[in-house]
């Protein structure tokens, strides 16, 4: 029975791992004291933009965070690292601001397009009761543009694009041609 679950968790993450990117995901966050929404926009090749609304029984705040990924298991299974700031509304002492760092894995489900993720995220507070606070939070967000995936032919060898030989037209048209110093 345990050769059958690791064979099983072997294919989950070898689908994970050829599973398609994305360019931008919206969902849900779930903390222990909060609860919230998420957006997730890549913004370059390995990095992104997220937004997260959180609201728990006594702040509501908003954060902004820049994020690097690095791949563990191909395109679908990696961790991130990453740093913002945040604004928010504390019930009793009022307004408040500050500076977060995350730090977190995502994996994109093989068949369907959902990226799950879990993070920690330390906050530094200015004109909150808490100087500082040390959460962690669930992320399930669903995956609303998808990133074009280049065509490939048979096992990745042949080239199914003409985009190829058009490049090689327009480049020999726009190169003149050299020759020696007689012109021939």
């Amino acid at each position: 029975m345990k050769k059958y679950f690791l064979l099983l968790t072997f294919c989950f993450f070898c689908l994970a791992a050829s599973a398609q990117k994305y360019r931008t995901a919206a969902g849900i966050r779930i903390g222990k004291n909060d609860f919230g929404g998420t957006i997730q926009q890549k913004i370059m090749e390995r990095n992104t933009l997220e937004g997260i609304v959180l609201a728990g029984t006594r702040e509501v705040s908003g954060t902004a965070l820049f994020e690097h990924h690095f791949p563990i298991m191909g395109k679908g299974f990696n961790w991130y690292l990453g740093a913002g700031a945040h604004v928010g509304h504390l019930k009793d002492a009022g307004g408040f601001y500050g500076g977060d760092v995350i730090l977190g894995t995502e994996m994109k489900l093989p068949i369907f397009p959902i990226l799950l993720s879990l993070d920690v995220k330390p906050a530094f507070h200015v004109n909150h009761e808490d100087w500082g606070r040390i959460s962690g939070g669930f992320s399930i967000r669903y995956i609303l543009v998808k990133e074009k995936r280049e065509k490939r032919g048979l096992f990745g060898i042949f080239d199914r694009s003409d985009n190829k030989s058009k490049k090689n037209k327009n480049k020999a048209k726009e190169e003149p041609k050299k020759g020696n110093i007689f012109g021939f």
